[in-house]
C-alpha cells in the first residue's frame, strides 16, 4: 500500500508517516520498483496502536520501546504495566502540585480582593503578590 492510501486510511499525514519512520516507530517499507514505498496491511494495526497509545498518554519513546519489544517477539505487558503505573504516579504528583497551587491562588485572590490600589507603594512591585510579610501587613489593615 502506498503512503498516500496508508495516510487516507490511517487518518494520518504522509509526514508523519515519514516521522514514525524516521523515529524507529514503523519499520522501513519495502520500496517498489519504481522506488515508492509499498507499506503492508498490517502497518494500519500499527497506527492505531500508536494512537492509542499515545491518547493513554504515552511518549513516542516509550511506544518505541513497547514496539521494539513485541517486534523483538516478547510480550510488552509488564513494560507497559510499569509505563501505565509510572505514568499514574506522575498524574497524581501533578494534581498534588496543582491542588497546591491551587490552594495559594485562593489565598492571592482573597488577597486582591481586600487591597486597595491606593495602598501600594512604589517600593512594592505588587501587593498581591509580594511575601507573605504582606499577607500579614494586609491582614493588620483589615
Amino acid at each position: 500500500m502506498r503512503i498516500g492510501d496508508l495516510a487516507a486510511i490511517s487518518g494520518v499525514t504522509t509526514k508523519t508517516l515519514r516521522f514514525y519512520e524516521q523515529a524507529g516507530l514503523l519499520p522501513a517499507p519495502p520500496r517498489t520498483a519504481g522506488g515508492y514505498r509499498d507499506y503492508p496491511e498490517q502497518t494500519v494495526r500499527r497506527l492505531a496502536f500508536i494512537r492509542d497509545a499515545q491518547g493513554a498518554g504515552l511518549s513516542l519513546a516509550e511506544i518505541r520501546s513497547v514496539l521494539a519489544l513485541r517486534d523483538a517477539g516478547a510480550s510488552p505487558c509488564a513494560h507497559v504495566t510499569a509505563l501505565v503505573d509510572r505514568h499514574l504516579q506522575d498524574i497524581d504528583r501533578r494534581l498534588a502540585h496543582l491542588r497546591a497551587t491551587k490552594a495559594v491562588l485562593g489565598t492571592l485572590a482573597e488577597r486582591a480582593a481586600v487591597t486597595d490600589p491606593a495602598d501600594c507603594t512604589d517600593a512594592e512591585v505588587c501587593r498581591i503578590l509580594a511575601a507573605r510579610t504582606a499577607l500579614v501587613d494586609g491582614e493588620r489593615r483589615n
